[in-house]
C-alpha cells in the first residue's frame, strides 16, 4: 500500500500513520499559529484582568496595549458592578439593638471592610440617651457603617454603671478605639457634630466636617473670656476714679 501523496493531507490514514510515528506531526500554518498564540496571549491577558481589583486596573491601565483598553474596561464595569452590589449589601443606615448572644456574630464577625460603633448604655442614664439620639442620626448619615447599642449588663455581665456611656469601635472585627464614662463625652452639652468628629478621628466615618466642632466652641470661649477681662488701662482709669 502506498502512503498518501500529502502527508498533511487530513485523511484517516494519515492520522493513523501519524500516531505511529511514521509521518511526522501536522504542520500548522503560519497564520494558524499565530493565531493560536494570540488567542494564548489574549487568554493570559484576560486572566490577568480577572485577578486585578479596580484600583489595580488603574494603577496598572498605562502598562496595557490599545487592544487592551477594550477587555479593560469590560473588566472595569465587572469589578464596580460587583463593588456596587457589596456596598449595597452593607447599607444600615439605623441604630440597631443588639444582646449579649448577637455580639460575636454582629461585632466581632460584622465582615470584610465593616466599621461598627456600638454604644453599651443604660436606661434611664440621660446622657445615654442623648448619645442614642445621635448616633441615630448618625447612622442615617453614615449607612455604610454598622451602628449599634446594647444595654450594657446584657451585653457584658456587670459591667459596672459608673463606665457609662461606653462607645466601642470596631473594623473587621478588631476593637481600634473606646469611649469610656462620662467625663470623655464632655457631660449633656456633647453636640451630634462632636459626636461624629470623635468618630471620624477613630476611622469609623468619614466626616465632612473640616475641623473639631469643640474647638469652635472654645476659641469663642476664649474669646469671650477674654472681651470680659479689662485691660490694664482701664484698670488704671478706675483707680483713679476712687
Amino acid at each position: 500500500m502506498c502512503l498518501s501523496s500529502d502527508p498533511n493531507e487530513d485523511t484517516e490514514w494519515n492520522d493513523i500513520l501519524r500516531k505511529k510515528g511514521i509521518l511526522p506531526p501536522k504542520e500548522v500554518p503560519k497564520d494558524d499559529e499565530e493565531e493560536e498564540e494570540l488567542a494564548r496571549q489574549q487568554q493570559s491577558v484576560v486572566k490577568m484582568y480577572e485577578d486585578m481589583t479596580l484600583e489595580e486596573l488603574e494603577e496598572n491601565e498605562d502598562e496595557f496595549g490599545e487592544d487592551d483598553e477594550a477587555a479593560i474596561e469590560m473588566y472595569r464595569q465587572k469589578r464596580l458592578a460587583e463593588w456596587k452590589a457589596t456596598q449595597m449589601k452593607n447599607v444600615f443606615g439605623e441604630l440597631g439593638e443588639i444582646s449579649g448572644q448577637d455580639y460575636i456574630k454582629e461585632v466581632n464577625k460584622a465582615g470584610e471592610g465593616i466599621w461598627v460603633v456600638l454604644h453599651l448604655y443604660k436606661q434611664g442614664l440621660p446622657l445615654c440617651s442623648l448619645i442614642n439620639q445621635h448616633l441615630s442620626i448618625l447612622a442615617m448619615k453614615f449607612p455604610q457603617t454598622k451602628f449599634l447599642k446594647s444595654i450594657s449588663t446584657t451585653c457584658i455581665p456587670n459591667y459596672p454603671d459608673r463606665n457609662l456611656p461606653t462607645i466601642f469601635v470596631y473594623f473587621e472585627g478588631e476593637m481600634k478605639a473606646q469611649f469610656i464614662g462620662p467625663l470623655v463625652f464632655g457631660g449633656m452639652n456633647l453636640k451630634v457634630e462632636e459626636l461624629e468628629w470623635r468618630l471620624s478621628e477613630s476611622g469609623a466615618v468619614k466626616t465632612d466636617l473640616e475641623e473639631n466642632p469643640k474647638k469652635q466652641i472654645e476659641d469663642k470661649l476664649m474669646s469671650s473670656i477674654r472681651c470680659s477681662i479689662p485691660t490694664r488701662k482701664d484698670s488704671d482709669s478706675e483707680d483713679e476714679d476712687y
